[in-house]
């Protein structure tokens, strides 16, 4: 009943940074002038020799910075929480289609295979992941943390990027309504016909913050968990909520009775930034992740994993501002 639950994903656009060294061209001009003062029996000789001597400095300084990137990155680092382990942080309880049974050992669901196979690009064993459970806002505060970083739909933004860091985006995400089948907000087609609605939403959320600054609500019902939106909902205490599109069809075909998904919505500001691993602000280990990540995405294997756990068709109508 939870498996694949797909819809028509936005496509992720990487801007990967290159990383810059020492000119040697400039070592080698110097060389060539020293060589042309010279007689022009010696020339030749010397700018070979000079050419030589230049280069080996140079491979011996690349091998030994990798050497220590990878020792940085290896299995046992220092870098880690607890080296040999991968310490995972995630919500408690964590929903499908990101995770299956409120279980994320089982590498079921979009963010528990996207954990493992992030695990095993870097080299740990799958009994190497060790997973806690945070609050969602709990762990966007700053301070040092019992974990490696944290997954839960962590939308990236300038704000929470004051005060933690991010990995560079694994998945991007649309938002969009969900409302009771019986209420106005199930017709909504402006943002001002939602905002009429009893709206409400996670605290420290990107949900929350859409409602409030974009869509302008002054008086949405807050709430500490995602489980407890969910059961306003189907209490009829709210008439609708914002999520992303892949919890809004897991939660209208088997969370909520009497619910539908009324729109998309566009994305503004941070919503569209796509979603990273949260990590405690200055943790050098996202240094070690980003690379692994960038080789899943360029392998192909997180689209075929957004694609068997998340995308969904379906004409669903774009609600506008």
């Amino acid at each position: 009943m939870y498996r694949k639950l797909m819809y028509s994903t936005l496509a992720l656009t990487l801007v990967l940074a290159a990383c810059g060294g020492s000119d040697p061209a400039d070592t080698t001009g110097v060389g060539t002038e020293t060589t042309a003062a010279a007689p022009d029996t010696t020339a030749p000789a010397e700018t070979t020799a000079a050419g030589e001597t230049t280069a080996a400095p140079a491979e011996t300084t690349a091998a030994a910075t990798e050497t220590t990137v990878n020792a940085a990155c290896s299995t046992d680092s220092d870098l880690l929480f607890e080296p040999g382990k991968l310490t995972i942080a995630t919500g408690e309880p964590v929903f499908p289609p990101w995770m299956m049974d409120d279980d994320p050992t089982n590498g079921e669901g979009f963010e528990s295979a996207v954990a493992y196979a992030l695990a095993e690009e870097l080299g740990f064993a799958a009994e190497d992941v060790s997973w806690v459970r945070t609050g969602f806002d709990q762990a966007i505060a700053p301070g040092e943390k019992d974990y490696d970083f944290n997954m839960q739909q962590y939308s990236i933004t300038e704000e929470r990027d004051e005060v933690v860091d991010f990995s560079i985006p694994y998945y991007n995400v649309q938002k969009s309504v969900i409302a009771l089948s019986d209420t106005p907000a199930a017709q909504a087609t402006t943002f001002a016909e939602l905002a009429e609605a009893n709206l409400g939403a996670t605290i420290g959320t990107t949900d929350l913050d859409y409602i409030e600054q974009v869509i302008g609500d002054t008086d949405t019902a807050v709430y500490n968990t995602q489980a407890d939106t969910v059961a306003a909902l189907n209490a009829g205490q709210i008439d609708a909520t914002v999520v992303g599109l892949p919890t809004a069809h897991f939660l209208t075909a088997v969370e909520l009775e009497n619910a539908v998904i009324s729109g998309l919505l566009p994305e503004q500001g941070d919503s569209g930034e796509g979603m990273g691993l949260l990590f405690t602000e200055g943790n050098e280990y996202v240094n070690c992740v980003n690379p692994a990540l960038e080789a899943l995405h360029e392998s192909g294997a997180i689209d075929a994993m957004a694609e068997e756990w998340l995308e969904q068709g379906g004409d669903i109508p774009l609600i506008e501002g």
